[in-house]
Formats: structure tokens, C-alpha cells, sequence
């Protein structure tokens, strides 16, 4: 039976103060497989916390259960102080940013950012103002026009960033965005998403095997062990914003990063 209790009597003023909250929250499968066992965290309004772990240890069911996507077995899990579900319907507050850019081929830039905004009683130049905005945001101002084939895999995952944010979230997810991109491109685009991060102010939660990349993205890190799903150790990333690509090469870039990945051979 699923546990929807919004409040935590030993501690309410940790959900109160989180925008996302988990106490021992399990997922276990109708086939009886748990993905997920007793996880527990509790992220507050403007972290950066990255999910690394191995294959199959239940990252991308614990982001599916806090967007609603999925309900979670037991335990307690609100976000924006309220149940995944009902958030999802009360509010355009949660975006979500798959692997795959998930473009719609026949619609071209700016009517893929558009789409979140068709069902919302906006005027359309108030729409047509927000994507703008978006665009200018990911750097594809001169590309509104275009459609995803013409576009490269960086340009593609830019738009789908793009199409998450005109909503302004309050709360996005990312599920291994940049997994598919070349080295070069992956980097350019985690130091764009650290300045819209930083610009707009919003919670991101971020799903990588990458341990460098969530060290240089991070706010805190969660390590995984393999499945069940538990959260072994969070990391905090005490590295100075804003961030710059000669971050990676000093010593306690290489410290934390080390922590991270002595924590991940369980």
C-alpha cells in the first residue's frame, strides 16, 4: 500500500523546508523485484544533486516515482510539500529532461519548446515571448526555425532543456543528458547548464555515471549501491560557483572526485 503521509512527526520542519523529501521510501516491482529500499533524502530549494551509482540500481525509478510517473511502494516521498501526483497536476512546477532528446521530427525548434505551453491559457505572444527567451537561454536564438534533423545531438538535447525550462520548473530532473554526446560537446553543455542553473534559481536533480561530471555539477552527490537501490553516501561539493573548465584540474576537484568513486566499489 502506498504511503502518502505528507508529514514527518519526528522532524516536520525538514519536509517544510525541502522540495523534495524521502524517508524510506521502496519500490518494489509487481513481479516482486525491489528497485528501490529505504531510500532517504531530503534536497532543499536550489541544490544541485547528482545521482551516481551502477546500471540497474534504481536511479531513473527513484526520479520516476518524484515526478509522478511511477507510485512508490511505502514510505514517505512529497515534493513541493504535496504528493508527486497531485503536484504534476496542480502545476507546470516539475520538468523533466530524458537521455534522449525526445523531439517531435515534424515540428521545428520553437513548436518543440512550445509544446509543455499548448493546453495553458496563454496569450500566444506571451508563449512566442517565453520561448524566445528559452532560446536565448540555450543559445539557439538563430535556430528557432529549424527542424531536429537538421539539427547536431548537442543542439538537440539544448532544445529539449529549452522546451523543460519555458515553464519555469521549480524542480528539474535530469536523467543522463548528456550520456550520448561527445566529450567536447558534454562539457559545453554542463557549463550551460550551471549558468541557467544559477540564473533561474531552480532545484536540479541529475542522474550520471559520470563521476567527474557530477563532481564539477554538484552541489551534493548521491551514491548508489547496486539494486535493491539504497543511497550508500551523500558528498558534499564544496567547490566555489561559478565554475570554470580549469576547476577540473586542481587537487581538490581530483580529492572529491576520488571520495566519490572510493564510495561507489561497495
Amino acid at each position: 500500500m502506498q504511503n502518502t503521509s505528507v508529514m514527518d512527526k519526528q522532524n516536520p520542519s525538514t519536509i517544510n523546508d525541502s522540495i523534495v523529501h524521502l524517508h524510506n521510501v521502496n519500490k518494489i516491482y509487481p513481479n516482486g523485484k525491489t528497485a528501490v529500499q529505504n531510500v532517504s533524502l531530503d534536497i532543499k530549494q536550489g541544490e544541485f544533486v547528482s545521482f551516481v551509482g551502477p546500471s540497474g540500481c534504481g536511479k531513473s525509478t527513484i526520479f520516476k516515482m518524484i515526478s509522478g510517473l511511477i507510485d512508490h511502494t511505502d514510505g514517505e516521498l512529497t515534493i513541493l510539500g504535496t504528493s508527486p501526483r497531485l503536484a504534476q497536476k496542480q502545476s507546470t512546477d516539475v520538468s523533466f529532461v530524458f537521455q534522449d532528446a525526445t523531439l517531435l521530427p515534424w515540428r521545428n525548434v520553437m513548436e518543440n519548446i512550445l509544446l509543455p505551453l499548448e493546453f495553458q491559457h496563454i496569450p500566444k505572444k506571451k508563449k512566442v515571448e517565453m520561448a524566445e527567451k528559452v532560446l536565448e537561454l540555450v543559445g539557439l536564438k538563430d535556430f528557432r526555425r529549424a527542424l531536429p534533423r537538421e539539427l547536431s545531438g548537442g543542439m538537440k538535447m539544448r532544445v529539449s532543456i529549452a522546451r523543460a525550462l519555458i515553464a519555469k520548473p521549480k524542480l528539474l530532473l535530469m536523467d543522463e543528458p548528456f550520456g550520448a554526446l561527445d566529450e567536447i560537446t558534454r562539457q559545453n553543455l554542463q557549463t550551460e547548464l550551471l549558468n541557467i542553473w544559477e540564473q533561474e534559481q531552480m532545484t536540479v536533480l541529475f542522474i550520471t555515471h559520470n563521476v567527474f561530471e557530477a563532481v564539477y555539477l554538484s552541489t551534493k552527490i548521491a551514491v548508489m549501491t547496486p539494486s535493491p537501490g539504497k543511497i550508500e553516501n551523500t558528498v558534499d561539493v564544496d567547490l566555489p560557483f561559478p565554475r570554470s573548465a580549469d576547476l577540473r584540474t586542481t587537487h581538490h576537484f581530483s580529492d572529491i572526485a576520488a571520495k566519490v568513486s572510493h564510495y561507489l566499489k561497495f
